[in-house]
């Protein structure tokens, strides 16, 4: 199936590993143009390497007022055009309500809802018909996940952030669309297994909790990213799509 992204240009943040990595893969090789974003210079320029010619690092951190901006003329300056924007942050400081401090908050709260809030508001100024933003939100716009706490206080609000956009931009053509990962094998969720102090149990429980037994594969997230923010994927505005296998059951 031919998505219909050949030589369109998409600015992915937090684009050096993980999810916002892989979703960058999956728009590159799908003909796409990529401008990836990163708070790491050099692994941001190395991932740009990584994805070929179809590909430009720019470091850059979400919380910064001018980063928005900067990665749309960077698309402008470097592929001639500007089609849309994944917006993926690194997750928040986990804890519990007693452990997370203000300042975690904070700095949470510039980085993955305010930067995010910024994203959007620059790339719905610049987009036109056709036009596209996506946001990598989490599970607990559903569900709050234990020891995320902050997490679980800040998805949820750009999830209703993404569908209020999504009902001011439909007249314009421009969709909107939110993807919910759960338990995808990126060194994050590794990470969060390991803070319950038995990894391999962990992990076992969460998979045992999933209908497909198993976690997911960044590639396989990846794939999805790229369909939402195609033109196959045109009829689609202010969903917030699991990314599960099927965890949530679909509701």
């Amino acid at each position: 199936m031919d998505l219909g992204l050949k030589d369109r240009v998409f600015v992915v943040t937090g684009a050096s590993r993980g999810l916002g990595r892989a979703s960058a893969a999956a728009l590159v090789a799908e003909g796409a143009r990529v401008v990836i974003t990163g708070r790491d210079a050099a692994a941001v320029e190395e991932a740009a390497a990584d994805l070929g010619p179809g590909a430009v690092g720019l470091a850059s951190d979400n919380a910064e007022p001018a980063a928005a901006e900067r990665a749309v003329a960077a698309a402008r300056e470097h592929f001639g055009r500007f089609d849309g924007v994944l917006i993926s942050v690194g997750g928040p400081a986990p804890g519990f309500v007693a452990d997370n401090t203000d300042e975690q908050w904070r700095s949470a709260f510039e980085s993955v809802f305010l930067g995010a809030v910024r994203l959007a508001r620059t790339a719905a100024a610049e987009l036109s018909e056709g036009g596209v933003i996506g946001f990598v939100l989490s599970a607990s716009v559903h569900e709050p996940i234990a020891g995320l706490t902050v997490s679980n206080g800040l998805r949820p609000g750009l999830a209703g952030f993404a569908k209020s956009l999504a009902d001011e931009l439909g007249p314009r053509g421009i969709r909107v669309v939110g993807l919910l990962p759960s338990r995808i094998d990126t060194d994050r969720v590794r990470e969060l297994d390991a803070l319950s102090g038995d990894a391999e149990a962990a992990r076992a429980a969460g998979e045992a909790a999933i209908p497909l037994r198993r976690y997911g594969t960044p590639g396989e997230f990846g794939a999805v990213a790229a369909f939402l923010l195609s033109p196959a994927a045109s009829y689609l505005t202010g969903v917030m799509l699991p990314v599960d296998g099927g965890a949530r059951r679909g509701f």
